[in-house]
């Protein structure tokens, strides 16, 4: 079995002119990101090399050009002989762009999806009326008790446990508010609040997830030939049902990144792959498993190396 996985970024990772140099001599590229156009019925493409109105950093818009990217990338990957992954997991909305790859969901199904997913997270919460921040370098069990404590102030809890010591919380801007002054007061090194529109993976999220899930409940879910580490779990899950089923639950509870992480490296990889723009998950992996090697895919002039060098794993 190859040793290699597939990591796959979510919202934050996505930038203006992302893929052009990889599109230069790749078709895949530019015809992947026209079957999500087509899809939308906007220019994706245009939009993510010169951003003209504006849009993004859009939910609805983020969401579908960070799954065609990372898609678009699967599959150069695939079509220059690079070795199938062993196991896949993405952040957040990376999901997505695993489950696409390992079969799961049609490309065009999952490009109208993460539309509306993001439609749906926008609308689920006013405008200043909630928030997210990341913690840094206080101890897992102390950060969710602060949250508890919190709670009396209104809805705020762990979002996302992104490394030891790095996790992002979530909810109404005054208990996050509140809860970053008590992590540095118990000694976080940082609180930091992030710029971000909608407070994801966490209960405010509810009323977006019950909208998902009335989407999902009409889309076809195969069973993955590549195993999928979910989000909510942790863990690969191979039924169908049950991975629609967490996809919804994604949406409101927190993503669990470090146990992500290590169940890929429990069975068996050696070696990442960070499949879109950027490498913000390598950073992630580096402290989460420091001896599991991670490699950034999005530049052409490593690409050709980088598959080299995964093919050779044993």
């Amino acid at each position: 079995m190859a040793k290699i996985g597939f990591v796959f970024p979510g919202q934050g990772s996505q930038k203006q002119g992302m893929l052009a140099d990889l599109a230069v001599e790749n078709p895949v590229v530019l015809d992947t990101f026209t079957r999500a156009s087509e899809v939308l019925g906007k220019d994706l493409w245009r939009i993510c090399q010169s951003d003209p109105e504006g849009s993004l950093n859009q939910t609805e818009i983020t969401q579908p050009a960070l799954l065609a990217a990372s898609v678009a990338i699967g599959r150069l990957w695939f079509d220059r002989g690079g070795p199938r992954p062993a196991v896949m997991s993405g952040h957040s909305l990376g999901e997505y762009s695993a489950l696409v790859l390992a079969g799961v969901l049609a490309f065009e199904d999952a490009i109208a999806v993460v539309h509306q997913r993001g439609q749906f997270m926008q609308e689920a919460v006013g405008p200043s009326e909630g928030k997210m921040a990341a913690i840094v370098g206080l101890e897992d069990a102390k950060l969710i008790e602060i949250c508890a404590r919190a709670e009396s102030i209104g809805t705020v809890s762990a979002a996302n446990f992104n490394s030891p010591g790095q996790i992002v919380i979530a909810g109404e801007s005054a208990a996050v508010d509140c809860a970053m002054q008590w992590c540095k007061e118990a000694g976080a090194k940082r609180a930091l609040p992030l710029n971000v529109s909608v407070p994801s993976h966490c209960p405010l999220m509810k009323p977006a997830a019950e909208a998902l899930a009335e989407v999902l409940a009409g889309i076809t879910f195969s069973a993955p030939s590549i195993g999928v580490v979910q989000n909510v779990s942790g863990a690969i899950q191979t039924e169908p049902e049950q991975i629609k089923e967490n996809l919804v639950k994604q949406l409101h509870k927190p993503v669990l990144w470090v146990d992500c992480v290590r169940a890929m490296h429990e069975v068996g990889v050696k070696k990442l792959v960070e499949i879109g723009p950027g490498r913000v998950l390598c950073g992630l992996v580096k402290r989460i498993v420091p001896e599991l090697g991670c490699m950034a895919s999005e530049n052409p002039q490593s690409f050709n190396n980088l598959v080299m060098e995964a093919s050779g794993l044993d």
